[in-house]
């Protein structure tokens, strides 16, 4: 081949080049007047996300979209790049979510407490045991077809149920071995906290519940609270960007912005009496520096500017 035979070749191959070129999307662009947030369905359910979007909205201008999931499905769902922040209760899947470089500018901003509730009559008498101790006599109870012990999980990756299979390790049980697909004691639902109280209060049997989607619920359920003190029963919210660099089309400044205004005083403020007067206590207790990154917390921090509200978040 001569060399003047390249000549038209290599003008197809530029050609072909500058089709390829134009053929792949360029990176999606963040909508700045959009928030997309994933949260796990405890903050949604007890009522909580829907006076904080009502007031984040009327304040900033932005339209603030909310997806409630488990913790799993939240920070899978901000994996894919679907939302721009995430609000979860699960360090251990927070912390695996920030190692990938999927997480950043983590912050801690309120923390309440988990339930291990069950029918009045106690049937595997855990009442008042630490929660390994409540677990263990379920399971004792339930594999040996006790009259009236069963235990409904929630089964869908989320904090709740990350905690309930920590618990269960702890009291000497490996989950998927032991527990999962152990006998008709043991239910899943695959569902959120509300609707997984519904299905335990219909059949009757123990749950672990974080106590603000409990107290939300509680008139509508003969459930009682059982267990109520011990390490393991420590429930945390954490408020996390998804990392831009990591996901195309992430509104990183408009979830800086709201981590900063969930984290400041006056949004502080408004968590803590959420509840008080129609429970009687608060669903959620705000955390504030120092005590936030000492034990049992252990928050990388959870301090936000002074005075700050969602209007000057995005000035």
């Amino acid at each position: 081949m001569t060399p003047r035979s390249w000549v038209p070749l290599v003008g197809i191959m530029v050609v072909l080049l500058a089709a390829c070129a134009v053929a792949v999307p360029a990176q999606e662009a963040a909508n700045p007047d959009v928030l997309r947030i994933a949260t796990t369905t405890s903050l949604y359910d007890t009522g909580l996300l829907d006076e904080l979007e009502l007031m984040y909205e009327n304040t900033s201008d932005v339209d603030v979209q909310i997806t409630a999931q488990g913790t799993g499905q939240s920070l899978d769902t901000a994996r894919r790049g679907d939302v721009d922040l995430v609000l979860v209760h699960s360090p251990s899947l927070e912390q695996q979510f920030i190692d990938e470089g999927y997480g950043i500018n983590e912050r801690c901003f309120a923390y309440n407490n988990f339930l291990i509730v069950g029918p009045e009559a106690d049937p595997a008498g855990i009442k008042n045991m630490t929660p390994e101790e409540a677990f263990k006599a379920i399971y004792i109870a339930g594999t040996n077809n006790t009259a009236g012990v069963a235990f409904v999980s929630r089964g869908d990756d989320s904090g709740t149920h990350n905690r309930e299979q920590q618990i269960w390790a702890a009291a000497g049980y490996n989950y998927t071995e032991d527990i999962q697909d152990s006998g008709d004691w043991y239910l899943e639902t695959g569902s959120g906290m509300g609707e997984t109280l519904t299905v335990a209060n219909q059949k009757n049997a123990y749950t672990l519940s974080d106590i603000g989607t409990y107290l939300a619920f509680k008139d509508q359920l003969n459930l009682v609270e059982l267990v109520t003190e011990g390490d393991q029963l420590l429930n945390r919210y954490s408020a996390i960007a998804v990392n831009p660099d990591k996901v195309s089309g992430v509104n990183i400044d408009e979830a800086d912005n709201f981590i900063d205004w969930i984290t400041s005083n006056e949004t502080k403020e408004f968590i803590g009496n959420f509840g008080v007067e129609e429970y009687g206590q608060p669903l959620f207790v705000p955390l504030y520096p120092p005590e936030c990154t000492e034990a049992p917390f252990n928050c990388t921090t959870c301090s936000g500017p002074e005075n700050m509200t969602a209007g000057n978040a995005t000035a």
